[in-house]
């Protein structure tokens, strides 16, 4: 049987080519190994901007130098979240444990309610089963996934340690940032390092842009979320507006996370307050979504709606809830490289992109 000839035009693979392609696995191995710890060092960077941002006004406004105002600014921020504690901790901690206490007065409630209204009615003939059997089963589920939240808050402190050392991560970036800089664009061929610096300027400009564009949202979220629950009369209404305006960092969850205990305290008073605390955040989050973020971001980075989706979800199921968080810039820090690297760089469509 005669052997085949290899084909003409077949050409064996160059060592360099098959080096490179090793090179690029072995180097996403590794950000997959040390993603954690990368995505800790992205989030440090993130609040390096942010004390740059605080040195940054104080240098232009009073002539302060960059690291005693870097300094000046994490010092301060730590005070006001110290003082948040101090003054709400009791409070929270009190109005938590009434909480518990009353959710089955809270549940009797809303059983009545589901009762004597044809809506409750209704929804008691689309779940089936008697109302009484069903409200002690969700009474008790209800009164578990509290001691099941109780048992979590309680195991955050042991994310202190992640805490503090993304904290110390940040002061020595934002007092030093040039050097680390310098130090990143040494790793990078000499030919391409002006574009190098270009390209991490405009992400870091970016970056500033957008959590500016964050912190006014916040801010308005939390006076306005604040101010709604204190005319409704509901327990804790500064602690609450506080961490709406927190939460609503994080895309589409954010304002689910601050109006289920928000909706609880109003429960203690009442399943009409309950209902008024609920539409108070639907129409919060109509004017936010609707009239507040069209506006930030014509001064902020504008980012797809379904790709900014795509990333919570893609970075939540790896990475949890810091994942969810960090989804966003992390979309906007891909967005421009692909568009300055890929597009502009590789594919040489730089005409195109910016015209």
């Amino acid at each position: 049987m005669p052997t085949p000839r290899p084909h003409p035009d077949r050409r064996p693979v160059p060592l360099a080519t098959i080096l490179t392609i090793f090179a690029i696995a072995l180097v996403l191995a590794a950000i997959w190994a040390w993603s954690r710890v990368l995505l800790l060092a992205f989030a440090a960077i993130l609040l390096a901007i942010a004390l740059r941002g605080g040195a940054r006004v104080m240098h232009n406004r009073l002539g302060l130098p960059f690291r005693p105002g870097v300094l000046i600014t994490a010092a301060g921020s730590a005070g006001l979240v110290a003082l948040l504690f101090v003054y709400t901790g009791p409070a929270i901690s009190k109005q938590f444990n009434q909480l518990l206490d009353s959710l089955p007065d809270a549940w009797k409630q809303v059983s009545d309610w589901m009762d004597n209204s044809s809506i409750g009615s209704f929804v008691e003939q689309q779940l089936g089963g008697e109302g009484g059997d069903q409200g002690q089963a969700a009474g008790g589920s209800l009164s578990s996934a509290f001691q099941y939240l109780r048992g979590t808050i309680t195991t955050m402190f042991g994310t202190a340690a992640n805490i503090v050392l993304l904290i110390t991560m940040a002061i020595f970036l934002a007092l030093d940032a040039g050097t680390y800089r310098d130090g990143f664009l040494r790793l990078v061929p000499i030919g391409y390092r002006d574009r190098a610096r270009d390209i991490m300027d405009e992400t870091g400009t970016a970056l500033a842009r957008w959590m500016g564009g964050q912190a006014l949202d916040m801010l308005i979220v939390a006076l306005l979320t604040g101010a709604g629950l204190w005319l409704l009369g509901v327990p804790l209404a500064l602690v609450l507006g506080v961490i709406a305006g927190i939460t609503n960092v994080i895309p589409v969850i954010g304002p689910f996370m601050s109006g289920v205990p928000a909706v609880l305290f109003a429960m203690t008073q009442g399943v009409d307050k309950a209902i008024y605390v609920t539409i108070l955040f639907v129409v919060i989050q109509q004017i936010e979504g609707n009239i507040l973020m069209p506006m930030i971001q014509k001064y902020a980075a504008h980012l797809p709606p379904v790709l900014t989706v795509i990333a919570i979800v893609a970075f939540g199921s790896i990475f949890g809830l810091s994942g969810i968080i960090l989804a966003t810039p992390l979309l906007l820090v891909a967005i421009i490289l692909v568009q300055r690297i890929y597009v502009e760089d590789i594919l040489g469509d730089r005409d195109r992109e910016r015209g």
